[in-house]
């Protein structure tokens, strides 16, 4: 098994969300296997269904065991939210310990259910990243076709294989996601919508011109982008600003958490991606943001990430502030470089405190392109963003 980078809790009650396909259900099996736990899925119909008409249930069934468990696992727990006041019971009267795993929390807050504030810890998993890979690790494969589990597990044999499990993750999506969980009113306006906002992955979001595009209202653009951020299909960044409400005027970026799934929805699975190519350049931007995406969650962190683009049209990739130090990062997937290519983070950098400049590359020989400004290979550069 592919160990993962999330260390999660062992002694108290907690959330694990992800999209769909991440190895939530793996990881908490290999944690749990020799623990003391009963296991509630609710992809099985049969348990929602019990559960979803009495979820009391719960509690009844933990009172009658005769060897009491000590962790209860529930499995897809967006599909019965009223199950969360029995949670909250159990966890207050008899200190039971639970894992409760989805691929969604808006479902959850929508219904406005007990999210047991304060009881349980929140977690989230994505794809594999590079540092859980170590050796299996090919960057062109992964700029490809991704790094969900699936493609890992050595039942998809060839590239063909992972195409037809890539083109089935996303229909699975529309219909077990958005249609069963009843998201959207109609199925349609919205795949039209997912259809262009891939198009323009990485990019700042354009309300009006995808509106157009997808034949809906800004509105339905803006609510369409938060179901992607609440089912994890994707990351929203904010535009940087050192005043908070001006950050929040600024529309944002958003980025699929899967280069796979974005070539999928694309369509551009058949075609190989070439190396030095336009493509190639966009989609190791966005393999680089998630991979900084999920470091600063699985080592809780909380730095703040953003991008930058100014009224004159100089635009930072991304900015990393820590409590102590602010990175400003630009992203090219070519090995050589000079200073006539990073113009914007030359004129920029000044303007902040404590900053550092750095270029995530392909090249293994780290390169001073100013006196400020470091040209590096991305995963020492991610390194020292992490110390």
């Amino acid at each position: 098994m592919i160990r993962r980078l999330l260390n999660l809790s062992e002694s108290n009650s907690f959330f694990l969300f992800g999209p769909r396909g991440c190895g939530k259900t793996t990881l908490i099996h290999e944690i749990f296997k020799n623990k003391n736990a009963f296991w509630i899925d609710f992809l099985n119909l049969d348990f929602e269904l019990r559960y979803k008409q009495r979820p009391q249930l719960l509690v009844d069934e933990y009172m009658a065991s005769a060897k009491k468990p000590e962790w209860i696992i529930i499995d897809e727990v967006q599909k019965v939210p009223s199950i969360l006041d029995a949670v909250q019971q159990l966890i207050e009267k008899y200190k039971v310990k639970f894992v409760l795993t989805g691929s969604s929390a808006r479902k959850l807050k929508r219904s406005q259910a007990n999210m047991l504030a304060g009881r349980a810890f929140n977690f989230s998993l994505f794809s594999f990243s590079y540092l859980e890979l170590k050796e299996q690790f090919d960057l062109l494969q992964v700029l490809q076709f991704g790094s969900l589990p699936k493609l890992y597990n050595k039942e998809l044999y060839n590239e063909q294989d992972k195409i037809r499990y890539l083109k089935s993750y996303v229909s699975t999506y529309l219909k077990e996601e958005i249609i069963v969980e009843q998201l959207v009113r109609q199925i349609e306006p919205f795949h039209r919508f997912l259809e262009v906002a891939a198009q323009s992955n990485r990019e700042i979001i354009n309300y009006s011109k995808l509106a157009k595009e997808a034949q809906i209202t800004d509105k339905s653009v803006a609510r369409y982008f938060e179901i992607l951020s609440d089912t994890l299909m994707g990351h929203l960044i904010p535009a940087y600003h050192k005043s908070i409400r001006k950050q929040q005027i600024e529309s944002p970026k958003f980025y699929f958490f899967d280069t796979g799934i974005v070539r999928a929805i694309r369509g551009e699975l058949n075609y190989p991606l070439k190396p030095k190519s336009y493509e190639y350049g966009n989609y190791f931007e966005s393999f680089i943001v998630n991979e900084i995406i999920k470091q600063n969650i699985y080592l809780e962190k909380d730095y703040k990430i953003s991008y930058l683009k100014t009224k004159e049209g100089q635009e930072i990739d991304l900015i990393v502030e820590s409590r102590l130090k602010t990175f400003l990062i630009e992203i090219k997937s070519c090995e050589v470089l000079d200073s006539s290519e990073v113009k914007a983070l030359i004129t920029l950098l000044p303007s902040f405190k404590k900053a550092a400049g750095l270029v995530l590359c392909t090249n293994n020989n780290p390169n001073m392109l100013t006196k400020e400004i470091k040209a590096i290979h991305w995963q020492d550069g991610i390194r020292e963003i992490f110390n």
